[in-house]
Formats: structure tokens, C-alpha cells, sequence
């Protein structure tokens, strides 16, 4: 009772249309599956991959810098404080063999008071030991005091890598500067205790 008939002029009957939107209805659902699959893959493929995602990154970063101590606030030392006790320690060495203010008001000092406790009527020898002897003396005192100091510290410095980080070695150029120290400290610690006994540039003899 509700089909229609087709008619000589070649009217679809209403079977047809509906045999047709069928066909059509699958077609579009054939051509949009595919775009569908694709974009729920691209979607799973970072966490199937393992790729990080940017909080894993940052964590990632923060752990690596963390344990390497190459930034941050927990760097491993850099050896400033190493370089500085070297040239401290050169310094002094060279101060050791040139004289300080220090040596020399120490100088002046004992030559106004052996002025002081001698007199015209005094011999040569005692006027040479208290004027100048005893200032020598002084002068090679605080050099070797200087002298002492410079190669403590260069001692400190080359010694300092073995109490530090392991596997951290030194800079050459800090080891140069502490060798340095070390051995103007050993001159001059030499030279100081040569003069203070006499036997380098002693008092000259009075007859």
C-alpha cells in the first residue's frame, strides 16, 4: 500500500531512494573512519613513544644539574679560593726577599735604641752591635717570618686537592703560582736564618 510503482518515464519509486541514501550514509562514514583512526594514534604516539612530557622534562633537568654541580646553587667549588692562597703565597715569598715596612720600622727601631743605651764613651764593637747589628738582625727576622708564611700557604694550596672533591683535579696555573710561593718562602727562609746567626753578611770585625 505505500510503494509506489515506477512509471514508464523512469520516476524512482521510493524503495530506490531509500536503497540510495543508505549507500550514500556509508560511503561518508568510509571516508571519515580513516581521519578519525589517524588522529587518535597521533594522539597515543608521544606516551607510546616515551617521549617526556615537559614537567618530566623540567624534573629531568633540574636532577641532572643537581648531580652534576656544573649550575645552581650547590656548584662544586670552582677553586677561587685556591688561585687566591697561591698569589697570597708568591706574594709573601717576594716580600720575604725585598723587605716589608714592617722589617724596616723594626730596623729603625732597634738602631734608635741601641743609640739609646750606648754612649761616645762606648767601644766600636759595642756602638756596631747595637746600632747596626741588632737592626740587621730584626731585618732578617721579619723576612723570615714572611718567608715562613709564604711557604705554609703554597704548602696549603698544592695539599688542598687531596682533602677536596675527588676527581677534581687542580688548574695548572694555580699549582705554578703555589710552587712559586713555596719556593720564594724557602729562599727566604734560608737567607733569613744565614743573616740572623751572622754567618751571611756578618758584623764586620773590630780588631
Amino acid at each position: 500500500m505505500g510503494t509506489k510503482t515506477v512509471d514508464e518515464t523512469g520516476v524512482k519509486t521510493d524503495e530506490h531512494k531509500t536503497d540510495e541514501a543508505a549507500d550514500a550514509a556509508e560511503a561518508t562514514e568510509a571516508t571519515e573512519a580513516p581521519e578519525s583512526i589517524d588522529v587518535t594514534k597521533a594522539a597515543e604516539a608521544p606516551e607510546a613513544a616515551g617521549t617526556d612530557t615537559p614537567e618530566d622534562a623540567d624534573a629531568s633537568t633540574d636532577e641532572d644539574t643537581d648531580g652534576t654541580g656544573t649550575a645552581g646553587t650547590g656548584a662544586a667549588p670552582t677553586g677561587v679560593g685556591q688561585g687566591a692562597g697561591a698569589v697570597v703565597s708568591a706574594g709573601l715569598g717576594i716580600v720575604s726577599l725585598t723587605g716589608s715596612w714592617v722589617g724596616t720600622v723594626a730596623s729603625a727601631r732597634e738602631s734608635l735604641m741601641g743609640q739609646l743605651q750606648t754612649s761616645s764613651s762606648s767601644d766600636v764593637g759595642t756602638l756596631i752591635e747595637k746600632g747596626y747589628g741588632n737592626a740587621w738582625q730584626a731585618t732578617a727576622m721579619w723576612g723570615g717570618i714572611f718567608a715562613l708564611v709564604a711557604l705554609i700557604v703554597g704548602v696549603v694550596v698544592l695539599a688542598r686537592p687531596a682533602f677536596g672533591a675527588p676527581g677534581r683535579p687542580q688548574a695548572p696555573w694555580i699549582k705554578s703560582v703555589a710552587w712559586a710561593g713555596v719556593a720564594l718562602g724557602v729562599i727566604g727562609l734560608l737567607l733569613a736564618v744565614l743573616k740572623y746567626t751572622d754567618v751571611l753578611l756578618g758584623l764586620p770585625a773590630t780588631g
